[in-house]
């Protein structure tokens, strides 16, 4: 895809503000670069760089910042399970990062898992966004069987999960259950916005 002048406009007036030197030749590299991804995540990425950077504006940057649905990396920590019991709905760049950290935490170092975890999932999820993977959110169940529930309900919700997915993981005697909060929910979402319209 070519990239579009307003693309062009962005990453110049980025490149100003954060005291990059940028020939009109690299930014029309960094375009083409950026080209891939949907123009208005991009747009946004390079916002955040002209909030964010205290340095001067690379790629990396901007691919770091694009929105596609992964959560940032430490709303990322802050998800995953840290005991086996815990369950969690999470991202592949997420659960592989996860297993680098996982002997730390148990071992008790939660300061260098957490660091292990953050070093691995920026650099799978940079890796995933430059071959155009898109985010797959996928459940992994604890063994606390009385807490996946709210894990569960929170993915459809946010829409991380299909609803006759999520039914198809819960006992056979929590559906119905599953589908009357779902439902109770759903009306509640809808009551909501009507008071708000009014």
């Amino acid at each position: 895809m070519k990239p579009t002048e307003n693309l062009l406009k962005a990453i110049a007036v980025t490149a100003e503000l954060t005291d990059t030197d940028l020939s009109e030749f690299a930014a029309r590299i960094m375009a083409n670069d950026l080209a891939g991804f949907p123009e208005n995540q991009v747009i946004k990425a390079l916002e955040k760089c002209r909030k964010e950077l205290k340095g001067r504006l690379r790629i990396s940057d901007v691919i770091d910042r694009i929105d596609d649905g992964r959560p940032g990396h430490e709303e990322a920590w802050a998800m995953i399970p840290k005991d086996e019991s815990s369950s969690v709905v999470w991202t592949r760049e997420m659960a592989e990062s996860f297993g680098v950290a996982y002997p730390l935490i148990e071992s008790g170092d939660h300061i260098a898992a957490r660091m292990a975890f953050i070093e691995t999932y920026k650099s799978k999820c940079a890796e995933s966004r430059n071959n155009g993977i898109a985010v797959k959110w996928e459940p992994s169940l604890g063994h606390d069987k009385n807490g996946r529930e709210h894990v569960l309900m929170d993915a459809v919700q946010k829409g991380r999960l299909a609803k006759s997915h999520v039914l198809s993981l819960l006992p056979y005697h929590e559906q119905s259950e599953f589908s009357n909060k779902m439902l109770t929910l759903g009306v509640n979402k809808l009551i909501d916005s009507k008071v708000v319209k009014n």
